[in-house]
């Protein structure tokens, strides 16, 4: 939550634009974030395997912290563009850490069943914390400007990497089967390619996880749909708010068949398609049930690619499914630009009536 609740998130672009940067030049530095998340997805993985994954998360909260401080000390072109990749890389060490720490933390328990429930929870409050993070942002940039929300967004980021280090962290190999950095890396991209369940988990969880995208793309459906530019950050707050009910309700109830789940999936799909046919602010409700629905499927999406996951490499296989996740974003985007909001819908109903899971070992 602490890491997601950041005044600056809100403001970072404005903040590029008021720099005078233009549109080209903004949109090559987020080209550049992409790039060097993509780089970097895998490799990061596998440092969090063979070293430790909670020394990934803490150095994660850090690289933000170094980026955002350049960004706040010196704006400019060349600083942001050395923030990014600072923080593209910071980003790459903390996805497949954390998800591999919960695992494996749970699983040292005997909880392991757990994951879903709890991941769900680390879900939907990174989803809250985008409320605080919009209502610091409003208080604090009239008082400081710029400045004053960067860094408290500085200090928020090194108070989430403190607070990693509070984080059990269990043994990640055997003593006896010590595993050297490009072992891990070789075993993690390995056990995707060899191991069809875990393949079909990986790409399952990839493709769902792409829609994601389309949180991008809200502020601009309700914009086009005769929402205020007053009252468009609220809706947009409403649908964030749904996608947390959605993944928050992963531990309160018992976790539905694979057929169950592509019906959801399925009335996520219609809920947004019926959204786009409306054309109307009401709309942005069947967006928030849309939402819920989607975020309550990925979440157990992610918790079976964890239960097949096995040996030492999982934050390394983890990481293979997100670089497979930022290309799924492209079809994401690419049905956006061709479709609009139907397109995707259809994109969604797509997903769901093809295996969201693999079948056991």
């Amino acid at each position: 939550m602490l890491s997601d609740a950041l005044p600056l998130y809100p403001l970072y672009a404005l903040l590029f634009t008021d720099t005078g940067l233009g549109d080209g030049q903004i949109s090559l530095l987020f080209t550049l974030w992409s790039v060097v998340g993509l780089l970097a997805e895998v490799p990061t993985g596998a440092l969090a395997d063979r070293f430790s994954r909670r020394g990934a998360l803490v150095a994660a909260g850090v690289s933000q912290a170094v980026a955002f401080a350049l960004w706040t000390a010196a704006p400019g072109i060349w600083v942001f563009a050395a923030g990014f990749v600072i923080w593209g890389i910071g980003g790459a060490l903390s996805s497949g850490a954390l998800e591999a720490l919960l695992y494996d933390g749970l699983a040292a328990a005997g909880a392991e069943d757990r994951y879903a429930r709890v991941s769900g929870q680390v879900d939907a409050a990174g989803l809250i914390a985008q409320v605080p993070a919009a209502g610091a942002a409003v208080v604090l940039f009239p008082i400081g400007g710029y400045a004053l929300v960067g860094w408290v967004s500085v200090g928020i980021c090194l108070c989430a990497a403190l607070l990693a280090l509070r984080l059990d962290a269990p043994e990640q190999t055997t003593p006896d089967e010590p595993q050297g950095y490009l072992t891990t890396l070789a075993d993690g991209i390995g056990q995707v390619a060899r191991v069809p369940v875990v393949r079909t988990a990986v790409l399952a969880l990839a493709g769902l996880a792409g829609l994601d995208a389309i949180d991008e793309y809200f502020s601009i459906l309700a914009a086009g749909w005769g929402v205020p530019v007053g009252v468009n950050p609220l809706l947009g707050l409403v649908v964030t708010l749904g996608g947390a009910a959605g993944a928050g309700l992963v531990a309160y109830t018992r976790t539905p068949r694979h057929s169950r789940q592509a019906g959801l999936l399925a009335g996520a799909a219609v809920a947004l398609a019926a959204a786009g046919a409306l054309r109307l602010p009401v709309g942005m409700v069947l967006v928030a049930v849309f939402y819920g629905l989607y975020r309550y499927v990925l979440v157990l999406v992610d918790a079976r690619l964890q239960h097949v996951i096995e040996g030492a490499s999982r934050a390394t296989v983890t990481s293979v499914a997100a670089l497979a996740t930022e290309l799924s974003a492209l079809a994401l985007f690419g049905a956006w630009a061709a479709g609009g909001v139907l397109l995707v819908a259809a994109l969604t109903l797509l997903l769901a009536v093809v295996p969201l899971v693999g079948g056991r070992r």
